[in-house]
């Protein structure tokens, strides 16, 4: 049995095609979503989305947020942005992290400190996944 996955963000459709397995960071945690899985809808927070066929290399894809649909067999993820793992400049990555958490040491209010915030879990998330492919080589 097979799933169909399709990933899409603002910029347009990044994977469409068959999956075994699918691996997404939801909200509260990793989800693992397999074919018939029960019908879900959350939100997903900036991470790693990876995708799983039968006799292939692992896909891997980052995402800085939005909403993961589960259906027996389709799951959608709709992104805020994503993009390949692989594509990810590592330089940039660091930059932005460093920028986050001098943005977040500035920061005087809510408002502020939230957005700080969020911009310090997303660069922290793209850096982490380029460290584990680097680790993977």
């Amino acid at each position: 049995m097979k799933l169909h996955v399709d990933l899409v963000s603002a910029e347009g459709q990044i994977y469409s095609g068959s999956a075994t397995m699918v691996f997404v960071a939801a909200e509260l945690g990793e989800v693992g979503i397999a074919p018939r899985h029960a019908p879900l809808l959350t939100r997903m927070r900036p991470g790693q989305v990876r995708i799983q066929q039968e006799g292939q290399e692992e896909q891997q894809f980052f995402v800085s947020g939005g909403v993961l649909e589960v259906q027996p067999h389709l799951v959608t993820v709709m992104a805020d942005t994503a993009e390949r793992a692989a594509d990810i400049d590592e330089a940039a990555a660091e930059k932005a992290k460093q920028r986050a958490e001098e943005n977040l040491a500035k920061a005087d209010d809510k408002t502020d400190i939230a957005r700080a915030q969020s911009e310090l879990a997303e660069a922290a998330a793209r850096l982490s996944i380029v460290k584990k492919l680097r680790s993977n080589r």
